[in-house]
This record gives structure tokens, sequence and C-alpha cells, in this order.
């Protein structure tokens, strides 16, 4: 399959490019540089063979601080436009959009410099070998880097003086990405020891201070949180759960969550989780969320409750379409400078608060004259509510009260403020996750507003990025859903579906779901060597076609999907289902063995292959107290049906199954059940 064709340039404005035929946010925020920008499509790459000029790919997202301090220093100073327009051709990708080729070229840089960021910068042949590359250059030489200008010069240059040596450079490094490709796909035995051995790993890395692993910058690592709580459950292993709740308290109390609106940023930059690097992303938000919904699940502890609410909530208000889809980012800047709209001058809080209230507020969130960001104030939990309550002579519940109507007032005086820009496309993947975070919150707190949000979710997504066979497409902005989904489409929305599933009871969810992954193995599986690929047969063909097994700031498609064919292997019986993800599981024993950090999610999927499934029927009413307390209570390693009467002629699950009128369930190991329940409390004996 051949590249999207370009749009041709409007030349009603000398400073409008082709990018302002695109639907991207990020590419939209270049339309007006003097930058002759291409997306990424063929006849950039024809033009740069017809001209024999390199090809100058710039990759980034909305939402990137560094993008946006390279775009206004770089592509929008005339001088090094005309620089970048006379030598090479240019091409603006947003990585958020195209996954894809920004895995094959981040690869690039991270084996040729070390290191790897956004914005990406790489120089390519005009067949899309690249030679050269980098992330952010600055305007004049500086940080030990040269300046951008010097960088495209010699560039240039070299291209033209030295191009058979250039060319033969390229060569080798096509081959050592071609290398990873196959390296990822060498199959090991799998076996419960590598889950041990992450769990050491994992403890020994723990940040025993401050919670979280390692040092700054300090990234949540929601997925590596998660396995600790199964592991917990799978083995009563207390110093797991230990290391979950500490390191939740501590985020939840630190400058990374957004103690006056909710949600969480991207990371710390210290770590203390004091300092954030304020963009919100909808994946952090989702993951988060999810996060908190399983400790309170598991702790019965109001606080993960008030968290994981407010983080929605938050969701709900900010990042949500009228129709349904979920947003992508919040930018970390406001009237071009990172983090205004959420830090807090001393002397604007002394004219917006009385003087207790200043005083009350200023202990509990740290607020000092001087600040701890730049002069301003990031708040944080610096001290106890009761701790507060004491110095102002007031009850703990006066005072949480108090705390109430002080944060109400910060929040209306910041709803004033400008906001920042917001990335308004809609991701598949992204909304997969945020689709779970619902669903089981609804279900976890028994909350119909959140059951209502993801039922939404689910029929947009449905009805605008799927189609009837289960194709899924990648991104949907003003009414239009483009580019063909990647795995991780596919694998997100399949879990969130399977999770909607089983909070509402609708088996239209379970089979949306069975059709998108039945749809994924056909176009993804490799069937000779195992394993899922990240782009789908029949896509554009590209350098390399890569798989992933990396969990990162989300999870692998791979992790992802061998989630979702285990949960429908345990709900059909089909054992093929199964056996996909087993063989594609021994394809990343290997690296979880180097590298168990990186590989939290694929870890969590491993603890469910290996822990015995339960499956569970139902057959009585929604509003139930049987299906209440399978709604609330998480039970990672077992799979609920709640019979609807239009199960598929033999589903082993139901058949012969009926409670003749009376709420009953059935607890199966391996699809041999015991004695139905017909009480709250049978079933719970069942269950243990």
């Amino acid at each position: 399959m051949k590249g999207s064709r370009c749009y041709a340039r409007n030349m009603t404005s000398k400073f409008e490019n082709r990018l302002a035929a695109e639907s991207s946010p990020y590419l939209l925020q270049h339309k007006h540089n003097p930058v002759d920008w291409f997306p990424w499509c063929d006849e950039a790459f024809e033009k740069a063979r017809l001209e024999d000029k390199p090809v100058l790919l710039s990759i980034g997202y909305s939402s990137c601080h560094w993008c946006h301090v390279m775009a206004h220093e770089s592509f929008e100073d005339q001088a090094t436009a005309e620089l970048m327009n006379e030598r090479f051709v240019n091409i603006k990708v947003d990585m958020e959009e195209r996954p894809d080729i920004d895995k094959i070229y981040m690869n690039f840089v991270q084996i040729t410099t070390g290191s790897g960021g956004w914005p990406l910068t790489v120089f390519l042949t005009p067949d899309q070998r690249p030679f050269f590359g980098g992330t952010y250059f600055p305007p004049t030489p500086r940080y030990n880097m040269p300046s951008f200008s010097q960088i495209l010069t010699g560039v240039s240059d070299s291209y033209a003086d030295r191009r058979d040596e250039i060319l033969h450079s390229a060569n080798d490094l096509v081959g050592e990405l071609r290398r990873i490709g196959l390296a990822e796909s060498m199959p090991s035995t799998l076996d419960a020891d590598l889950l041990e051995h992450a769990l050491a790993a994992l403890k020994r890395t723990f940040d025993r201070t401050n919670g979280g692993f390692g040092g700054a910058p300090k990234f949540p690592a929601p997925m590596a949180l998660e396995f600790l709580l199964l592991r917990h459950l799978a083995d009563g292993d207390d110093a797991a759960l230990e290391i979950v709740e500490f390191t939740a308290r501590k985020m939840a109390e630190g400058g990374i969550f957004d103690q006056v609106g909710g949600g969480f940023h991207r990371y710390a930059v210290d770590g203390i989780w004091l300092v954030p690097h304020f963009e919100k992303m909808l994946y952090d938000n989702a993951q988060l969320a999810l996060l908190y919904v399983r400790l309170f699940q598991i702790t019965k502890d109001s606080f993960y409750e008030s968290v994981a609410r407010r983080t929605l909530d938050y969701v709900m208000r900010e990042m949500t379409h009228e129709d349904g889809g979920f947003f992508s980012a919040q930018d970390a800047d406001s009237e071009g400078v990172e983090g205004k709209f959420f830090v807090w001058d001393a002397a604007e809080l002394s004219e917006l608060l009385s003087e207790e209230e200043y005083e009350a507020f200023a202990k509990r969130f740290g607020i000092t004259e001087n600040g701890n960001f730049e002069g301003a104030n990031i708040p944080f939990v610096n001290q106890s509510i009761e701790n507060v309550a004491e110095s102002i002579g007031k009850t703990s519940e006066e005072t949480e009260e108090l705390m109430d109507v002080i944060l109400e007032k910060l929040f209306d005086r910041r709803e004033t403020r400008i906001k920042p820009f917001r990335d308004e496309k809609v991701l598949t993947a992204w909304n997969g996750l945020m689709l779970t975070a619902f669903a089981a919150a609804a279900g976890a707190f028994e909350d119909e507003s959140y059951l209502d949000v993801a039922e939404k979710n689910a029929g947009f997504l449905g009805a605008s990025l799927v189609s009837k066979n289960g194709t899924v497409f990648r991104t949907w902005k003003d009414g239009e859903a483009k580019i063909a989904g990647y795995l991780e489409d596919y694998a997100n929305l399949a879990n969130g579906l399977l999770e909607l599933h089983r909070i509402s009871g609708n088996s239209e969810y379970f089979e949306m779901s069975r059709r998108i992954v039945d749809e994924m193995i056909r176009r993804f599986w490799d069937f000779e060597a195992g394993g899922f690929y990240f782009t789908s047969e029949g896509h554009e063909n590209l350098l390399v076609r890569t798989k992933d097994y990396f969990d990162n700031a989300t999870p692998s498609g791979n992790s992802a999907a061998f989630d979702a064919l285990l949960a429908i292997a345990a709900l059909t019986g089909e054992e093929q289902y199964r056996k996909y993800a087993g063989a594609g599981l021994r394809q990343s024993a290997s690296h979880i063995r180097r590298y168990p950090g990186g590989f939290g999610r694929t870890l969590s999927v491993l603890e469910k292959f290996f822990a015995p499934t339960t499956e569970i029927v139902l057959d009585g009413d929604t509003e139930g107290e049987m299906f209440g307390y399978l709604r609330r209570t998480f039970l990672p390693f077992a799979v609920i049906w709640k019979i609807a009467g239009n199960e598929p002629d033999g589903f082993p699950l139901t058949a012969g199954r009926s409670g003749n009128g009376v709420d009953t369930a059935w607890v199966c190991k391996n699809f041999v059940c015991g004695m139905p329940s017909r009480s709250i409390d049978e079933l719970v004996a069942s269950l243990k």
C-alpha cells in the first residue's frame, strides 16, 4: 500500500503551507510556518528524488513543550525556513497519529545517539533511509550542541559531497533496524519464575522515601503498579500492596496531581513528585484513574476513590467531546509559559482568600511567598488535615469543609485564565484505555453516571471508528475518521469493551470486542514467527515492519492484545485464543528477564496466564445483589457473563443454565462448575 497523497499548498497566503489542509492539531500548529512543510506523503519523497535533496523529517506532538520551543526558535524564523526550503524537502509528522513512522525513526536516533525524545529531527534519503538525526537543536550553539542552522548546512553539504559514504552508512543502519525487529521475535520459555524475578527487581528499585521507582525524572508507572496489585492478590504479598499504596498516596499528594482541578500531569521532573511537566495526557489519566479504582476495590480506602473520581471528573469536564469521544491532551504551556495556568502567586491567593482561608490553605498545600516553582507555587499536600485543623483551632471535619470552599474559589478563579491548548483529536487506543477506567469506576463506585459516559464513548467509537466487520481506524476529528488502526487501537478498544461488558452485562459489547479481536488476528498476527506486528497487513510500506513488546507510557499493542485474547478464551472456551496469547508471550520472555520494569502490562497478563481462571455465570437481575457484588469487586483472575437471553447457540458458559426466575450464579473452573449460588453469601463463599 502506498502512502497518502498531499493536498496542494494554499497559495492565498505566503505563510500558509500544505499543513493547513490537515486535521491533526499538531500539524495545524505549523500551518503558518514559512517552512514549506509537507505531511508524510508520496509527493514529498518524489519531490526529493526529482530535486536530488535529502528529506528533513520533524516529528512531535501538540502538547510537547520542546516542540513548541523549537518551532518558535527555528520553524517560525524566516532565515532558518529559507535554508530548510532551499536545501531539503521538509516533512512534519504528528507522532500520535503516526506512531508507526515515529517508532522506526526513534529507534534510529536511539541507536545512533543513545537517547531519544521529541521533537525528533531526522534526515532521510529520498527512499526513506535515515542517515543522521537527533532531537531538539537550538537556534544558536549552546548546551554543547551546534545550532540548527549549522546542522542544516553540515548535513546538506555532506549529502552533496560524501553521498556514497552516507548511503553506505544508511544501508548499514537500516540493516540494524531490521535486526532489532528480528531480535524481538526470538521465542523463549515461559515459566512462572519470571513473575518472582520481576517482583524482586521492582522491589529493588522502589524508592522507599518518595514512592515510585528510581530517581528524577519520575514517571508514575501505573502498569508496574498494577502488576504488583495482581501479585498481592495472587499470592498474598503484602509488601507488593504496600509499594502501590505508598506510591499512589505520594503521587496524589504531590504536584504531579492537579490539586485544584483534578487529573494527573505527565511526570515529575524531580524525584519527589513536586514539580511536574505540566501537560496532561489522556492515557496517563486513564491508567492512573484505573489504578486508584483498583486500590479502592482492594482496600476500601475512600482516599483512593476520591483521587479516581477527581481524575475522571476532570476528563468528563475538560477532555470529552459532546458526542462521547475523549480528547488526547492538554498542553503544558499557556500564553507561551510552561505551567502558567496551574501555578499560584502568593499575592493572588492573599487577595482571593480571607486571612483564615489563606493561612489554612498555605499550611495544607505548602504555599510560601517565594514559591516552589520559578517564584510561584505548585500546590501539594504539605500537612495533614488533622495538623492544619489543630493549628487553626478547628475540627478535622470543619477544616475539610473549609478546604472544599477554598478549592472551589481557586478553581473558579483559575477558570478565568487563558487555558492551555487542548488537542481535540480522538485516538482509538487511548479512548480504549479511558473506556476501561470509566467502566471499572462505574462498577466499583456504583455510579451510573460513569456507566453512561462509558456507554456513550463505546457507542461513539463503534459508530465513528469501527466498521461492521471489526476494522478499526486510528483517529477522528471534526467528523472524519482516518488512518488505518494500529495494533494498539484494536487491542485497547477490545479490552475497554470487555470491561464494559463485564460491568453492564450487555453482551453486544462482548460481541463487538470479539469481532475486533478476530480482525486483529487476521490483520496483524505473524503466522510464521508469532507475535503481532504494529501495523496491519496491507498497511503503507515503510522502511521496517516492527513488532512492539515494550510497555512504555502506554501498553504495547502486543501486551494489550494478549490480555484481550485470554479474556475471550476464558469466556468462549475456544483454546486458539489462549494459544495465540501464549505464543506471543513467549516472544517477550527473554526481554522481561533483562528489563522487567519495561513490561508492566505484559507481567500483569502473565500473572493471568499462569493463574487458574474462574468463570462466573449469572442469571438474574442487573439491579440484584449478586451482580452488584460482582461489579464492585476486583476479580482479575475471573471472567463474568451475565445471561442476557441472546447468547450464541452452544455458548459453553450459558448452555443449559437457568435460574428459573431466581437470581442464580455459577462459579466454574475451566468450565467445570460448582453448585449454583442463590444468595450473596453463597456467591462470596464459592469464590473463596
